[in-house]
């Protein structure tokens, strides 16, 4: 079955080389910051599933998503995977936001929870992500998806590795 030709997403972005090499030259939370106030454009992946870093405070990173149609699974509702994205990407940004300058990280797990469905018309989801433990060789995490109203949609808790120059 041939998809529908009026539904169709164009996307586009970034070459993702030269924010790498800035966020060489600053500590984690100026290099979030840089990227919130349009000076190094957001990783390809933000522009692919459309969300957005809102904030970024030492310990703490905030995103935004507007989950559209494009987002379904084959039961009609938000694929999980998108929660896990946006979860993963707060929690391991607000890891970031502890770390100095050339210092980087990745994650070592990635536990989610789901606690109620996410629609294509939930509206603008919110992933708050904030270092429980920090560490020099690992941070402890943990995220909360929220919808508009505040409501808990999906939480998280991770271990990320810090990877020294």
């Amino acid at each position: 079955m041939a998809p529908d030709p009026d539904r169709k997403r164009i996307v586009t972005w970034d070459d993702p080389k030269p924010p790498l090499a800035a966020s060489r030259e600053l500590d984690g939370l100026a290099f979030l910051r840089a990227m919130i106030a349009g000076d190094h454009p957001p990783p390809p992946i933000s522009r692919l599933m459309n969300f957005w870093l809102v904030s970024a405070d030492p310990g703490e990173a905030v995103f935004e998503c507007d989950p559209g149609e494009y987002h379904d699974n084959p039961l009609g509702m938000v694929h999980g995977g998108l929660a896990c994205t946006l979860l993963d990407s707060a929690v391991g940004c607000a890891a970031h936001t502890t770390l100095a300058q050339g210092v980087g990280y990745t994650s070592i797990d990635l536990n989610v929870s789901y606690l109620r469905p996410v629609l294509s018309t939930t509206g603008v989801l919110r992933a708050r992500g904030r270092v429980v433990k920090g560490g020099q060789r690992v941070i402890f995490a943990e995220g909360v998806l929220e919808d508009a109203a505040g409501r808990a949609l999906a939480t998280a808790t991770s271990s990320l590795l810090v990877l020294r120059p």
